[in-house]
């Protein structure tokens, strides 16, 4: 007799469906390199697009790619639609992940990865539970002070608040799923990981589906 799936389950009833992967972390943990490596790699992911209210800034124009800029009653037009999934004031700006792209990922099968702050990944759990939630954290703190300071775009009270902020944001991290160190030179390994977490999650016979 075969000791095989019962032939009474079909196929596409195995597992939970597509992934949605919450990245998230401190300030100067990488979570843009992270995702852009991955994309780099090919990952068959929807990668979700934050809409902001905060300026282009040219200095750093590279995160542009997972940003979208709106003006404040662009962003008044989406929360009034509930068409956020997740949404907060960040440095005097609003962030917040447009919903629809999210929902129509998850509907035709297609795994959805997050880029949001500590607050919204928490936001996003409550909402989905299913939702697998990943902490980008840094070696030491001292080396993620040094990645806030070098960033030169910010002026010294910014640079303080972000400190102060990264400090609340890693006593955060036991409320994740997992936890990726992100090495300096070492970005190939994040990503990896980020991958072995994903291809785990499908593994799992427990976990739930993801319903927005």
């Amino acid at each position: 007799m075969s000791r095989g799936v019962s032939p009474s389950l079909a196929v596409g009833e195995v597992g939970a469906g597509p992934l949605l992967v919450v990245i998230s972390g401190p300030s100067g943990a990488g979570k843009d390199s992270v995702l852009a490596r991955l994309r780099e790699r090919g990952l068959p992911a929807h990668f979700t697009v934050t809409a902001t209210t905060r300026p282009r800034r040219e200095v750093n124009p590279s995160d542009h790619a997972f940003l979208t800029f709106l003006s404040d009653e662009e962003f008044d037009r989406l929360l009034a639609e509930d068409g956020l999934l997740e949404h907060a004031q960040v440095y005097g700006y609003r962030y917040g992940v447009p919903k629809a792209p999210v929902r129509e990922a998850l509907e035709r099968g297609q795994d959805v990865v997050v880029r949001v702050d500590i607050q919204g990944a928490a936001t996003i759990k409550r909402l989905a539970p299913g939702a697998v939630l990943i902490f980008l954290a840094p070696p030491s703190r001292e080396e993620l002070e040094a990645r806030i300071r070098a960033r030169g775009e910010d002026d010294p009270e910014t640079v303080r608040r972000r400190l102060e902020a990264a400090s609340r944001e890693l006593a955060e991290l036991p409320r994740f799923d997992y936890v990726v160190v992100n090495q300096r030179d070492r970005l190939d390994e994040a990503a990896d990981q980020v991958l072995a977490i994903m291809t785990a999650e499908r593994c799992r016979v427990d976990r739930q589906p993801v319903r927005l």
